[in-house]
């Protein structure tokens, strides 16, 4: 059995930020890694996917994005350069193709079991991501045989699906990219749409991550929120990583030919059921985005921020004026289903009392049981603790708790 102080689940961005603050802290550590550093980037993502976030906000404790294209969008294999580059930077001690098949208590500290031996640790830091296993309704159980299933971290581009029309489960980030590439391929395309952000990608000549970040939006700690719960499970903004883009909505999917339903609600005797909420939940999502606006606009007001074009609304998300409410699948006009549903953890190697009724990890602020921390998970700390502009701040002050519970003050 290896012993070490502290072990790091995980060798993303979450994993290397907090390898980087508890190197300056002179904390003995190392990071387990399943495959190779930024794997989940690098194996489970579709092929023409961007960053939603600017490359000017891809930041990393001790390291900046300093290439020619700020502005542009990181795809996947210049994700992957930027956290190996940053992972070699700072030598991070990496144990590559490790995985991690149970975590157990053992006295004040925990058994790490892996496939390629055992190790005993004082402190366990757990950065194996938010998106590890795609949540999929346990009506998809119901679907007839001859249909395709599919989640994000299955799917790849469209020359993988069989001919026919695709029903797309869910319209956040992930579900009206994956619609608007697979009918610009040339299949027919149903969007269920159930609750959903709307978000211009620019708004008065920024970005909107420019006016989240600047306005203190993406600051917003856990402290401020009176509903956490239902702060962490709010959608992905409507977004594509592409600053020519104004929008990737309900409107644009609808120009290019998708056919936009409500949400799922059942699959019953051979049937897809779609909710007729379809027009109340646009009316919420455009609500949403126009007092996200309007914050914007009082604060750039009061900051007296120059240079900005002027305050712009945009047109009301169009319905259709019967949208479908039932689809019969026996009819073959549906060949594959995606479920872009959302993603969750996955933490069933570990075997401590840590999770709620929900089985959901239980913890404040990044912070689980006595030397037991999660990094990386929507809303840890603040807003913006899932993006990885956002784990800095929050591997800093995991590390500076970590090692005064061990004893020793930050070097």
């Amino acid at each position: 059995m290896k012993s070490i102080s502290t072990i790091i689940i995980g060798a993303g961005q979450a994993g290397l930020a907090m390898s980087y603050c508890l190197q300056q802290r002179a904390e003995p550590h190392v990071l387990l890694e399943r495959g190779k550093v930024a794997n989940s980037w690098a194996s489970e993502r579709w092929d023409s996917l961007r960053l939603l976030t600017p490359n000017w906000q891809s930041r990393l404790p001790g390291c900046a994005y300093s290439g020619s294209n700020p502005d542009g969008f990181m795809d996947m294999a210049g994700v992957v350069r930027f956290l190996g580059g940053y992972a070699a930077a700072i030598a991070a001690p990496v144990e590559e193709q490790t995985s991690v098949t149970s975590i157990s208590r053992l006295g004040d500290g925990y058994r790490v079991m892996t496939n390629k031996g055992i190790w005993a640790c004082r402190n366990l830091v757990l950065a194996s991501g938010a998106c590890n296993r795609a949540h999929v309704p346990a009506c998809a159980a119901a679907l007839p045989e001859h249909i395709t299933q599919l989640s994000p971290l299955d799917y790849r581009n469209p020359s993988q699906l069989r001919a026919g029309g695709v029903l797309v489960v869910g319209a956040s980030a992930t579900g009206v990219q994956l619609a608007s590439e697979i009918r610009a391929a040339g299949h027919p395309v149903t969007l269920a749409a159930g609750q959903h952000i709307r978000m211009p990608r620019h708004y008065r000549g920024r970005d909107i991550q420019w006016w989240m970040e600047q306005s203190g939006l993406l600051a917003t700690t856990t402290r401020e929120i009176d509903d956490l719960a239902r702060a962490r499970a709010v959608p992905s903004l409507q977004l594509v990583g592409d600053g020519t883009a104004q929008f990737l909505d309900l409107n644009a999917l609808q120009r290019a030919g998708v056919d936009v339903v409500g949400r799922l609600a059942d699959i019953r005797a051979g049937e897809t059921l779609f909710s007729g909420g379809l027009a109340n939940a646009a009316m919420l999502s455009d609500l949403k985005m126009n007092r996200a606006l309007e914050a914007f606009d009082i604060w750039a007001e009061q900051a007296g921020i120059d240079g900005l074009a002027s305050p712009e609304r945009f047109p009301a998300t169009e319905i259709p004026p019967c949208p479908t409410l039932r689809l019969d699948l026996a009819k073959g006009q549906i060949s594959t289903v995606i479920w872009a549903t959302g993603f969750r953890p996955d933490f069933s190697w570990l075997h401590v009392s840590v999770f709620d009724r929900k089985g959901r990890l239980a913890h404040r602020d990044g912070r689980v049981a006595p030397s037991l921390y999660v990094l990386g998970l929507p809303f840890l700390r603040t807003r913006k603790s899932s993006l990885i502009d956002g784990v800095g701040a929050d591997a800093a002050a995991l590390a500076d708790h970590l090692v005064q519970s061990t004893g020793r003050q930050a070097a």
